[in-house]
Parts: C-alpha cells; sequence; structure tokens
C-alpha cells in the first residue's frame, strides 16, 4: 500500500473499514503518527480496532474517551498508543498529562483522534485518515501523507 499519495476508500460495513486499517498499520514502521479526523460517531474506533489488529494486537481495543490515553503492548516489543483528545481544551492541557511523552516514543505507534487539540505538539511527518458518514453503515475515508 503506497502511503505517500492522498488515497479515498469508500467503505461499505465497519469490517470493510477494519481491513483497511489492517492494512494500512501493516504497511507502517513504530515510530508512524496516525492522525484520525472525523465527527462523533464517525467510525474512529472501528477504523482504531483495524489497525491495533493489523499491528498483531490481540487485545479488546476501546475508546480512551475517558482515559485518554490506551496503552497496548504489541508482538515484537512494540507499543500502540491510542489517544483521545476529545476531552482535551488544548496543548497546554495535553502537556499537562504527558502526551508528548506517548507522542515522541520512537518505538510506538500512536493513533490520535481529536488531533486538532493539539496541533502545535505533533510532528511534522503524520498520516492523516478523515472519516465522513455517508449514510448508516457507509463512510468516506480519506487518507493523506
Amino acid at each position: 500500500m503506497d502511503l505517500n499519495t492522498e488515497m479515498i476508500y469508500h467503505s461499505r460495513s465497519e469490517e470493510e473499514t477494519e481491513k483497511l486499517a489492517s492494512e494500512i498499520a501493516a504497511s507502517l514502521q513504530p515510530g508512524a503518527t496516525v492522525l484520525l479526523r472525523g465527527n462523533l460517531g464517525a467510525g474512529k474506533t472501528v477504523f482504531s480496532r483495524g489497525f491495533a489488529r493489523g499491528l498483531g494486537c490481540d487485545d479488546t481495543l476501546s475508546s480512551p474517551t475517558y482515559t485518554i490515553v490506551q496503552e497496548y503492548q504489541l508482538p515484537g516489543g512494540a507499543r500502540l498508543y491510542h489517544m483521545d483528545l476529545y476531552r482535551i481544551a488544548d496543548s497546554a492541557a495535553a502537556l499537562g498529562f504527558g502526551v508528548d511523552e506517548f507522542i515522541d516514543d520512537p518505538k510506538a505507534y500512536k493513533l490520535i483522534e481529536w488531533p486538532e487539540r493539539i496541533e502545535s505538539l505533533l510532528p511534522e511527518k503524520c498520516l492523516t485518515v478523515e472519516i465522513t458518514h455517508q449514510g448508516d453503515e457507509e463512510r468516506t475515508l480519506r487518507i493523506t501523507p
């Protein structure tokens, strides 16, 4: 999968979204940061489940809305940090709980929901996945390097 150019996918089910996310994850290296953009209920957590599976994570992935960060150990020693910054006001608040330590970890994959809350703290190179509702089950996923 070439993640160096913009791609647009149309998903008709959660399974299709998870499969795409799994393929994306399998093509990335530790240290990668993936920004997940979309309204509430757009499918960011569905995408995250597939992404985790693509990295070999068998744990049940849940939305970290209330915990802010969920950490998962991956085969081979890498980690996955799944961050949901919906309840974070801004970069200063995020720094207060140590978000920079997660973002700067070169051995971890980072999935960040609501990244606009910490725009100034994000690494220069990120993969952005924007998910848009197209119906009950249908979604459009726009992936940009």
